[in-house]
């Protein structure tokens, strides 16, 4: 089943590397980000985890909580993350679920439901399509998804200002323009009648076009 932004991201129960998950009570009220990657013990991979690890806080005083998948046992997960703080600097404090039966990876639509039913055997190549990343918001539905090719690393710096646009967009009626970053001004959205914005905002706004209307990150 292919997943689309506005899905209910699939609930599974899991092993980590911090105990037994039910993913959506670990979720609970707060926002999500899950990425998947296709080995333990590889290269792009090991700088990745390590980068988000020293990331984490962003996320976290966010209220959003950092979890990572592969089709890996827990064990493996365990070990190679001593390589990711010895290489990288900073430590795994966020869980990592191993999925060797490829349930959980099957269920978001990484690999196809023909993959088999363990990761026995399997090359980094076989899971190359396994290196996704979902923003799920507290409502447990898929706000963003992102897929990247086995030979490039994730820019982990704009899945966090993706998050953050998310975040901010799902509260407030605006959305934000081509390479913004947090703190920067953002436009109306269009269902916003120029009426009810002049409540909002009564200061004003920049119009460029009739249908562009800028106004100061709320």
């Amino acid at each position: 089943m292919t997943l689309r932004i506005n899905d209910e991201a699939p609930d599974f129960s899991a092993e980590t590397t911090q105990g037994s998950i039910r993913f959506h009570d670990w979720i609970g009220d707060g926002w999500a980000i899950l990425f998947s990657h296709p080995k333990d013990f590889t290269p792009v991979c090991t700088t990745e985890l390590g980068y988000l690890a020293g990331l984490q806080p962003e996320f976290e005083k966010r209220n959003c909580k950092v979890i990572g998948i592969s089709v890996d046992g827990v064990s493996d997960h365990k070990k190679w993350s001593q390589d990711i703080e010895k290489s990288q600097g900073h430590a795994v404090n966020y869980p990592l679920i191993g999925d060797p039966q490829l349930e959980i990876v099957k269920a978001y639509d990484m690999l196809p439901a023909d993959a088999g039913a363990t990761s026995e055997g399997r090359t980094p190549a076989d899971n190359a399509t396994a290196r996704s990343v979902f923003i799920i918001g507290p409502d447990k539905k898929i706000k963003a998804t992102l897929t990247y090719p086995m030979s490039t690393g994730r820019n982990f710096d704009e899945i966090l200002r993706l998050f953050i646009s998310c975040q901010l967009t799902a509260k407030e009626q605006v959305a934000t323009p081509v390479n913004w970053k947090p703190g920067e001004d953002v436009i109306i959205v269009p269902a916003v009648s120029d009426e009810d914005a002049k409540k909002k905002y009564p200061d004003g706004w920049k119009s460029p076009l009739p249908y562009i209307r800028i106004v100061q990150q709320p």
